[in-house]
């Protein structure tokens, strides 16, 4: 794929009219990529060249950009971006990933780069964004032996302003362009939804059967209709293999089950807060005296 190349009159009026401020999320962390480099003098001497005119085009072609960055030579400059692509395998999972969450694909087809992306992609153990500079792959044709050049470094900062307006060039980067991304997540949600499809219709006929009065009924566990049969225990167990120890400090099964879904009356704006802390201290009550039982209980 061969996207349309940024000249160097829109590439300077996209800088002057627009800047690097108030911009989508997945610029500014492109942006702060960039800041990590730890030679200022040289990432001021880019900020220069893309926003005077230096960068004669950019090019996104394929998985690389290309790009001509006037220097102090007549000739200017030849540069080449690249990221290291996923191969099949690895957007296998991505894709898999990202059925997962309808929100994802929405955003996605809304041109929308989804916050937590990074997500759908740790599943194949890769990212998208990458995490150092040392992970962008360059080239230049200046006689600097830095990598990066300050030509390079321009070409950086004029990234943001393609990502503000097309989200999709990283994953082009990575290896699938847009057309590629949609067509392949619709494949994947497709073959989903007749996975789902035949699963549903697999625990239907086996509801049907069970539900038949030929079938011998499965039996009920006695523990379903006497709770004092979960902790029970009929075995010789040594004492060897037990470890009474006392719970962290305040914690309760309260803070194992999560906040509790009660209902808030407001005429009785802390009814709920005291009842809370009520059952916090019943349970740190009961914890004590369980502890001080199991302690005193002989061998």
């Amino acid at each position: 794929m061969r996207n349309t190349p940024l000249t160097n009159s829109s590439i300077t009026t996209a800088l002057s009219e627009q800047g690097l401020n108030a911009q989508p999320w997945w610029v500014e962390q492109w942006m702060e990529l960039i800041n990590s480099y730890r030679f200022k003098k040289r990432l001021e001497r880019a900020w220069s060249y893309a926003k005077e005119g230096n960068v004669i085009s950019i090019t996104f072609e394929g998985r690389r950009v290309h790009a001509r960055v006037q220097g102090t030579e007549e000739e200017p400059y030849k540069v080449k971006i690249w990221l290291d692509v996923l191969n099949d395998e690895d957007w296998g999972y991505v894709f898999e990933a990202l059925t997962q969450k309808a929100k994802w694909s929405a955003q996605l087809l809304a041109g929308i780069m989804p916050a937590d992306i990074e997500r759908a992609f740790a599943a194949s153990g890769k990212r998208l964004f990458p995490f150092t500079l040392q992970e962008v792959r360059s080239e230049c044709s200046c006689p600097d032996k830095a990598n990066p050049c300050k030509h390079i470094s321009a070409i950086y900062y004029l990234f943001g302003d393609r990502f503000s307006e097309d989200p999709f060039v990283l994953f082009q980067l990575r290896g699938r362009n847009r057309t590629q991304l949609l067509s392949d997540l619709a494949d994947q949600r497709q073959k989903l939804i007749v996975s789902l499809t035949k699963e549903q219709m697999k625990n239907k006929a086996m509801i049907q059967k069970s539900s038949m009065p030929d079938e011998t009924p499965i039996p009920i566990h006695p523990a379903f209709t006497k709770p004092s049969l979960w902790w029970s225990y009929d075995s010789v167990l040594s004492s060897d293999l037990v470890v009474i120890t006392p719970s962290l400090e305040e914690d309760t099964g309260l803070n194992t089950a999560g906040e509790l879904p009660l209902a808030e009356d407001p005429r009785f704006s802390k009814a709920r807060q005291n009842f809370m802390n009520h059952l916090h201290e019943q349970g740190q009550k009961f914890s004590q005296q369980a502890m001080l039982q199991a302690m005193a209980t002989d061998e």
